[in-house]
């Protein structure tokens, strides 16, 4: 029989009896003899209570999950260095050719790119030493290799001239696998779970990433990379969402930076490797063989379930194991976070992904439509911005610069949203950037005529800064709107509409950059296009993440007409000096 002003469950902001008392509280006066008050029925813990609970194990689950990235980027950021075209011309008897012989042995061919002024043939030789005929390459080529790794799949199997093609089909091949690991792999997390989906894409990248090390062909190297590409991108989504989902609001951006500033060193990790073994298979060794060391996520215990995935599958058990891990805390108890779990009222039903109510969530698919348009033109223009020099001028930058300045952006995003975002909010950083993206297309492409090479470099940079700036938030953005019933799909989507604006970098490489200028008018347009649609995403700045798709209904904007209220009394008060 338990007291009306005590009822069980409650948590009491009274010191805990000794241990010679019941744990349970008991009625300090015997109640009326009548009826006796059942107490209230215990409750399913919430997803922020079930964070809470795993304590100091969740913090260091939460640095490893920051320290993968380092080693995911081998595997993500490979393609620049193992697919860089060196300068090459056919294979002359003579060690070193001098410029003399090379003039006398190779035609000279104009440059492809305007003021580009050309240079020995790359592909043609003089047939037996007459300039009379023209034939292709007979016994190879020479590679003058000035920058990257000394051996990479160019060099070895000759993929240049009339194999040339091979190379921006890997490139696609491997967005495409991206892209395919994305959708799949996320469907996988919400279906089996986050832990079992990570483990086995771990599993996958291992195995994959040792047989592109021993591919002996281009066909085979090609296959493999696709599967590799799609077990590392069910990693990375994995890991995203589970970060975020072990993460109170006031620490998702804080965690997330971190993961992104630890990508940014595994790049910069990756070119100082490079330079070291000078081999593409050990480069990708390096990068597969650390991961090894996390598939000990298999080992029980060691790895906890995303607490929010458990509360909506039918896992009784491990929910179980939460509530008992409250009970047997002591200071995990006492927290006054915990009050959540007794305030909520107990659903009616343990909710279920239900098709028709997915389909008719218009409010998630139209959040959805907008982050993944967004994300199409941010991942889309970033080629524009890094090749937009050696378009224009016809001066290819050095690969170094390029490769650095591209990683050196991406850590310079992560630091502006880790600033700004908390403070002035999600859609209004993601509106700035996108803003600033297009502006800077627009200013490259209207006054290039009149643009020095300094103020071209300026605003290129600023162009790639913004735009990943854009899609980095534009992911963090996805994770924090979508439920989590369907969070792994959802984010998966929108990256993979990333990967299709990836996919036009290969494939203006194939076509040597004809048309470069029309590709980049296009992508500023819709550029102006997604600035105008960011106006209709919510925010969830500091807000729990949502649980269902009734949940994730409510994350509206509110219209632009009526004015927003506040429902504290003390901010809805007048300023008496006013």
């Amino acid at each position: 029989m338990t007291s009306p002003d005590s009822p069980a469950g409650y948590s009491s902001p009274c010191p805990a009896p000794p241990p010679s008392l019941p744990s349970s509280p008991l009625p300090s006066s015997p109640a009326p003899s009548s009826s006796s008050i059942p107490a209230p029925p215990s409750l399913p813990p919430t997803g922020e209570v079930m964070v809470l609970a795993l304590g100091r194990k969740k913090q260091r689950v939460l640095i490893a999950l920051s320290i993968l990235p380092i080693f995911l980027a081998f595997l993500l950021s490979l393609d620049p260095l193992i697919t860089l075209s060196p300068h090459h011309h056919c294979h002359l008897r003579a060690l070193f050719p001098s410029p003399e012989v090379l003039n006398a042995s190779l035609p000279w061919e104009k440059g492809r790119r305007p003021g580009d002024s050309g240079g020995p043939s790359q592909c043609k030789q003089y047939a037996n030493g007459s300039q009379l005929s023209v034939v292709d390459c007979e016994a190879g080529w020479d590679y003058n290799v000035t920058e990257g790794l000394r051996n990479n799949i160019v060099t070895e199997w000759d993929l240049v001239c009339t194999q040339y093609w091979l190379v921006p089909v890997e490139e696609v091949c491997f967005i495409l696998g991206v892209l395919t690991g994305c959708l799949s792999l996320g469907y996988a997390a919400d279906r089996f779970g986050r832990s079992k989906t990570l483990l086995a894409s771990l599993t996958l990248s291992v195995v994959f990433g040792v047989l592109v090390c021993v591919s002996p062909y281009p066909s085979v190297f090609i296959v493999m990379r696709f599967c590799l590409a799609a077990a590392s991108a069910g990693v990375y989504l994995t890991l995203y969402i589970t970060r975020l989902e072990l993460c109170e609001p006031s620490l998702r951006l804080m965690v997330t930076t971190l993961a992104g500033l630890m990508t940014v060193a595994g790049g910069l990790l990756l070119l100082a490797v490079a330079l070291g073994c000078q081999s593409w298979r050990g480069l990708l060794g390096a990068g597969a063989a650390p991961l090894t060391l996390f598939l000990s996520y298999g080992v029980p215990g060691v790895f906890p379930e995303s607490p929010r995935w458990l509360l909506l599958s039918e896992r009784s058990a491990d929910m179980n194991a939460f509530s008992e891990r409250r009970n047997s805390n002591r200071d995990v108890r006492d927290d006054e976070s915990f009050t959540e779990l007794d305030s909520e009222s107990a659903p009616s039903s343990r909710p279920h992904l239900s098709f028709p109510e997915l389909f008719h969530s218009r409010n998630i698919w139209k959040n959805m439509c907008v982050l993944g348009f967004t994300s199409f033109i941010s991942h889309g223009i970033s080629h524009c911005y890094s090749s937009f020099r050696g378009d224009v001028r016809g001066t290819t930058p050095s690969f170094y610069w390029t490769y650095l300045l591209s990683v050196c952006a991406g850590g310079g995003a992560w630091l502006l949203l880790w600033a700004t975002v908390d403070r002035c909010g999600r859609r209004g950083i993601l509106l700035l950037s996108m803003t600033m993206t297009g502006l800077a297309s627009l200013i490259l492409l209207g006054l290039m005529e009149y643009l020095s090479e300094t103020a071209i470099t300026v605003f290129s940079v600023l162009g790639l800064f913004s735009s990943q700036a854009t899609a980095s938030l534009c992911i963090l953005f996805t994770a924090e709107i979508i439920p989590t019933i369907i969070r792994g799909s959802g984010v998966g989507a929108v990256l993979a509409l990333g990967c299709v604006g990836r996919l036009s970098s290969p494939l203006m490489d194939l076509r040597n950059h004809y048309g470069y200028f029309l590709h980049h008018v296009v992508y500023s347009s819709l550029a102006l296009l997604a600035v105008l649609s960011i106006l209709l995403l919510p925010e969830s700045k500091r807000k729990p993440l949502p649980q269902t798709l009734a949940d994730g209904e409510q994350y509206k904007r509110p219209p632009l007409g009526r004015r927003r209220r506040d429902n504290v009394p003390l901010l809805a008060t007048p300023n008496p000096e006013t």
